[in-house]
């Protein structure tokens, strides 16, 4: 296979989620159109960010006027998963070329790392599987910038009663359960969980932040005890 067919390859492998991508970039974009944000500042918002979780978690903050290092910190908070994944695709793509690996850096994803990863151990001999990720990250990319715009340019015209933000919340299931497939994630995902509730009364959505603190700390913790019971 050459450097197109694995780009092409992995275009395709993102295909069967590209309707939860589409539906949770979707309501994103419609999220943005019903703030008082200008249609170029929520495009350039979705552009820049590129990270549903962490646009939707920001947004109501600089809506309402909240101190802008809060509003980064929040976004960093809820991002920190993306270093996870940087480490975790270190192994298989650190012999990349150093622009190649700033590209697909830029590219990294929910759903690019998990079908990489899935499917890492195929390719994993070759030079050339730096443009099998890419292909996916290009692929989520487009996907997701596409249906944002629609929500962006079309989410005053749809109504509440369509209730696409369950539909959005249905889309970020399908995303978070494949994640969840260790005891460590679990673990995190509960603990962050009873945190959210417990600190659900701070203001500028203070309570996210410790919750992700919390899961981050109790996933670190999960891990080494189970190396240790290994």
């Amino acid at each position: 296979m050459n450097a197109r067919s694995f780009f092409l390859k992995g275009c395709a492998d993102i295909a069967p989620v590209a309707l939860p991508i589409a539906t949770w970039s979707l309501v994103t974009g419609i999220a943005m159109a019903k703030s008082p944000l200008l249609l170029h500042q929520a495009i350039s918002y979705s552009l820049l960010a590129y990270a549903g979780t962490a646009q939707l978690a920001a947004l109501p903050l600089l809506v309402v006027g909240a101190p802008i290092w809060v509003s980064v910190m929040t976004a960093l908070m809820v991002n920190l998963r993306f270093i996870i994944y940087s480490a975790g695709l270190r192994p298989s793509l650190r012999s990349q070329p150093l622009g190649m690996r700033c590209l697909l850096g830029c590219l990294i994803s929910d759903m690019a790392f998990i079908m990489y990863m899935r499917h890492e151990a195929r390719w994993r001999q070759s030079p050339l599987r730096g443009y099998y990720f890419l292909g996916l990250g290009c692929a989520n990319y487009v996907i997701w910038h596409c249906a944002s715009l629609v929500g962006l340019l079309g989410g005053a015209l749809i109504p509440e009663a369509w209730g696409l933000s369950f539909a959005g919340t249905l889309a970020l299931v399908a995303i978070l359960v494949p994640m969840l497939m260790s005891r460590p994630a679990m673990v995190a995902c509960a603990v962050a969980g009873i945190t959210a509730v417990c600190l659900r009364d701070l203001p500028f959505k203070l309570g996210l932040i410790g919750a992700i603190a919390a899961g981050t700390a109790a996933a670190v913790f999960a891990e080494k005890k189970a190396v240790s019971d290994a």
